[in-house]
């Protein structure tokens, strides 16, 4: 496989820019529906960006966990440790940002702590890279595949064994009794109506395990492509177009692993539903699967059919994700801010049907004015066309980034 893994660059930035796209519709209210999360049990096609970037998340770990496994103990614990709090910190920070709201009567007041929600996406982030580290780091890669089935089947066990009759229901699960003892009702998410945490503590389990399937993707990446990379055949006397003969028993390795495990995601369905918002442990292994399929492909258009042996220039497609994933993170933390910052900002918009002012932000503004207008019979086009917008502007923030060579790694 080619040295560059550009491949993996792309897939890491599509995860991004796809994860934006879904996090930023014009109206939450107007979405298509493969663009909205299941409503419980379940997979719909935005469903797959949180694993997919967990799963990056790992295949990155490939390429330093060597290094710091080399430092020595001390090295190692000191850059997970502050990693994983900065993810951690940047995370609450974001919950909590811009500090102040507006109250019914028009004036800025404090966003209390005690209401502040403690999890959400760069916290479990943090917690998966974390844990995952420590369990790669110390059981290597044999290791690291054994302890990672062990907490998908010992997740699994813990479900049914709190409750037996009704383990994998919204009110049924075990998890949200114990976040609820140890961060308190007040600092958890509300979206389902009651107090339930999609990233917190408990339904953290198999999401460690997706980052541990990514390392170990990442590592056998790395593996052939050390050992498997060859030069460009000389062209044949028939005229044809010469190829790189890196070696295609990776690839179809991957490929075969990917299939093996949405196969295996499906038959644990049966027993162990597909469920994102409690993490089931077949909801790991069959977006695993799904993310080594669609990374085979990536790899084959990208590092095989567009080698530099054979086409020195990328696909524009993939030039256009290449530059979210240089600066992922940052990006995708812009992307709450930016949203935040400017929602300080009030538009006058009429007055309600009770003669109260009503107001909106920048971003508001232009859904209604620009994008709602475009359509008005299907509220769903507009609400896509925002998030295509907004994805485009994200889009030029990371490209000015890349263009100056700045890349804010965490």
């Amino acid at each position: 496989m080619n040295q560059r893994f550009y491949s993996l660059d792309v897939f890491r930035g599509a995860t991004v820019a796809l994860m934006i796209l879904v996090n930023n519709p014009g109206s939450w209210g107007h979405m298509f529906p493969p663009l909205a999360h299941a409503s419980w049990h379940g997979v719909t096609p935005t469903d797959l960006v949180f694993p997919f970037f967990l799963f990056a998340v790992g295949n990155a770990m490939a390429f330093v966990m060597p290094k710091l496994d080399a430092a020595g103990e001390g090295a190692f614990w000191k850059k997970v440790i502050k990693r994983s709090l900065l993810i951690f910190g940047i995370g609450m920070f974001l919950n909590w940002f811009p500090f102040i709201k507006y109250n019914d009567a028009g004036n800025f007041v404090g966003k209390p702590f005690e209401n502040l929600r403690i999890f959400g996406v760069l916290q479990r982030i943090a917690i998966s890279y974390f844990f995952a580290s420590v369990i790669v780091h110390y059981f290597k890669v044999r290791g690291s595949f054994v302890v990672g089935m062990f907490i998908l089947l010992g997740y699994w066990f813990l479900c049914v064994a709190a409750n037996p009759s009704d383990p994998f229901s919204l009110h049924g699960w075990f998890g949200t009794n114990i976040d609820k003892a140890i961060i308190g009702e007040k600092h958890m998410y509300r979206g389902e109506g009651i107090p339930f945490d999609p990233e917190g503590l408990m339904n953290s389990f198999a999401a460690i395990v997706q980052v541990i399937l990514g390392y170990l993707v990442g590592n056998y990446i790395l593996q052939k492509g050390k050992t498997h990379e060859m030069p460009a055949r000389p062209e044949d006397h028939s005229g044809g177009t010469p190829q790189p003969e890196g070696r295609s028993d990776g690839l179809n390795g991957l490929f075969v692993a990917g299939c093996v495990l949405v196969f295996a995601g499906f038959c644990w369905d049966m027993v162990f539903p597909l469920n994102k918002k409690i993490w089931t442990s077949s909801y790991t292994i069959y977006t695993t699967g799904l993310a080594l399929l669609i990374l085979s492909i990536m790899i084959y258009l990208l590092d095989f059919k567009n080698s530099p042996q054979v086409n020195s220039h990328k696909p524009i497609w993939s030039r256009f994700f290449d530059v979210f994933g240089k600066n992922a993170l940052f990006i995708f933390a812009m992307s709450a801010l930016i949203p935040k910052s400017l929602a300080l900002i009030r538009i006058s918009n009429g007055f309600t049907a009770a003669g109260k002012p009503k107001f909106l932000s920048p971003l508001s503004w232009f859904y209604e004015t620009a994008c709602k207008p475009i359509l008005p019979a299907d509220p769903r086009i507009g609400s896509f066309i925002y998030a295509l917008c907004f994805i485009g502007m994200m889009w030029f923030l990371a490209w000015v980034l890349d263009k100056k060579k700045i890349y804010i790694k965490v």
